[in-house]
């Protein structure tokens, strides 16, 4: 496995990440057995790094996780953790939560559902409209000295916020969207991070599944949030399956498959980012790995960008009430 440093002050973490939420949430039904059987062996494959939130699942993903790793050394895992967002008994949105109490609170929960006295990378998930970054970052950094957590992680925040967040405390890293066809980091945030010493974790590189290879024109399942995302509506859909099939050829002409040159061109973007791959089962996570094998050329990469420039894609990344929730996006 090829390792990568989370920026200057973060962990050694494995290049892949598995990124666990579909397990327990939004992508419809899963399988328990065949989802701890998929971080087995992503462990047992030189992965270190599982990202979680506790909203997924309203805490089923951490006691998935916590039984996955039973037995396992604890300090051969990476556990990256997001917090803040609040959801009814019926799953629905219904705020966010950062203040320095929710953080504390929070985080005790966290732990006690993954079975263990600290996390590794603790993060808010979206930014706290009623609450400064800096007070949040500053109850993170309060749960660092109480030996809590040990490094204080980003999600979906803009360069400015950025900014004020590390004048408080390290971070290590920031998790956003980064893929062929969701490449806005590249404008002012991705410089803001490296300027700062900031890693990047970087989660939908397969756009929830959409540049996979495997996606279809059919709706997703009972349960499926992509069956209301604007990126596989209609024309929307249309355009960006072709989007797929243009790099489809490239892929074949490599002898690899769209999610590996899709994973391996994240991979090709710099040493600081490491991509997260949302597998849920033991094939695909095996399809997923063979990216850190499929070495990409300047003219692999210029191939890329023209089958699919910048801004290529059609429809946003979210629905509009989503977006609106996201700091990274505000200009």
């Amino acid at each position: 496995m090829i390792n990568r440093k989370l920026g200057a002050t973060g962990p050694v973490v494995s290049a892949l990440g598995l990124g666990c939420m579909g397990m327990s949430d939004f992508y419809g039904a899963s399988d328990r057995a065949e989802s701890i059987a998929t971080i087995h062996a992503a462990l047992d494959a030189g992965v270190t790094l599982l990202d979680t939130g506790d909203f997924y699942g309203m805490g089923h993903n951490e006691m998935l996780i916590a039984e996955a790793l039973r037995g396992r050394p604890r300090d051969k895992v990476i556990l990256s953790v997001k917090f803040g967002a609040q959801r009814d008994p019926a799953g629905n949105w219904i705020g966010f939560d950062a203040r320095p109490s929710a953080v504390k609170t929070a985080l005790a929960y966290s732990l006690k559902r993954l079975g263990t006295d600290y996390v590794d990378i603790y993060r808010p998930s979206r930014l706290d409209p009623t609450t400064p970054i800096e007070d949040t970052v500053g109850a993170i950094g309060d749960m660092v000295k109480a030996g809590y957590v040990r490094h204080i992680g980003l999600s979906e925040l803009g360069a400015e916020t950025i900014r004020r967040a590390a004048a408080v405390h390290p971070i290590a890293d920031l998790q956003i969207e980064y893929s062929l066809i969701s490449r806005g980091i590249e404008d002012s945030v991705l410089p803001a991070c490296r300027a700062l010493g900031i890693g990047v974790t970087a989660y939908g590189v397969l756009s929830r599944g959409l540049i996979s290879g495997h996606w279809s024109r059919e709706r997703g399942s009972e349960g499926d949030f992509r069956a209301s995302s604007p990126r596989f509506q209609g024309q929307n859909l249309e355009r960006n399956l072709g989007l797929v099939d243009a790099i489809r050829t490239i892929a074949e002409g490599k002898g690899v498959t769209v999610a590996q040159i899709a994973i391996a061109w994240v991979l090709s973007r710099g040493d600081d980012i490491a991509p997260l791959v949302g597998a849920r089962r033991r094939d695909r996570l095996a399809e997923s790995l063979g990216a850190l094998t499929a070495t990409l050329t300047a003219d692999d990469l210029a191939l890329l960008e023209r089958a699919v420039p910048k801004d290529a894609a059609a429809g946003a990344r979210y629905s509009e009430a989503q977006m609106a929730h996201l700091d990274s996006e505000r200009r």
